[in-house]
């Protein structure tokens, strides 16, 4: 019995030595692939279009936005019933004053980012949508929707940032993409802007 016991005790040893030859020989082979290098997550990075945001002033609200999947949507408005297609602010409240939105496409198909005051007694989501999926922009504060740069463009790429800066006023903020049928299939999110 004594001498089954320490041929167990052996192959306990020897399979843990085998598991630690293992790791250490993947990590190498990952450092020396590189693996290890980037700094930001793979999914903010675009194959087509690396960026990153400048230093931007006043306090920096990050914007996500995220879709299922190119071929997701076709444009037609409301196609989406399930809300497949989301915008997530972090913070959610912030101080009056200069802010930047830093917006980061981790989807598969283009987005914007149109910062739009809500009107009173308006809940989140309940403006109308012309026949073309879209919600009128005007009094609009803001937009996001260059790739790889600040301002206005023809959508930020999936993968890539785009950013803005704006002053705004306490009060409450609604963050659309309006391109064809996003926001009637739930891309928005509240901004609140407290007084100073």
């Amino acid at each position: 019995m004594n001498g089954d016991r320490r041929r167990g005790t052996w192959l306990i040893i020897a399979g843990a030595v085998a598991a630690l030859v293992l790791g250490i020989a993947t990590t190498a082979l990952l450092a020396g692939t590189g693996a290890f290098r980037h700094s930001a997550p793979a999914a903010w990075r675009a194959s087509g279009a690396r960026c990153g945001a400048p230093v931007l002033p006043g306090r920096v609200v990050d914007v996500t936005v995220r879709d299922m999947g190119a071929g997701m949507t076709d444009g037609t408005p409301g196609r989406d019933g399930m809300h497949m297609l989301r915008l997530v602010t972090r913070p959610a409240t912030v101080s009056t004053g200069v802010l930047s939105l830093r917006v980061a496409n981790l989807g598969g198909v283009a987005h914007e980012v149109v910062v739009l005051p809500m009107p009173a007694g308006q809940g989140l989501g309940e403006r109308p949508a012309g026949p073309d999926g879209k919600v009128s922009e005007a009094g609009s504060l803001g937009e996001v929707s260059r790739t790889c740069g600040a301002g206005e463009g023809e959508g930020i790429a999936p993968g890539a940032l785009g950013w803005t800066s704006l002053t705004l006023r306490p009060g409450r903020y609604e963050l659309v993409c309006n391109l064809p049928g996003h926001y009637l299939a739930g891309m928005y999110t509240e901004l609140d802007v407290t007084g100073g």
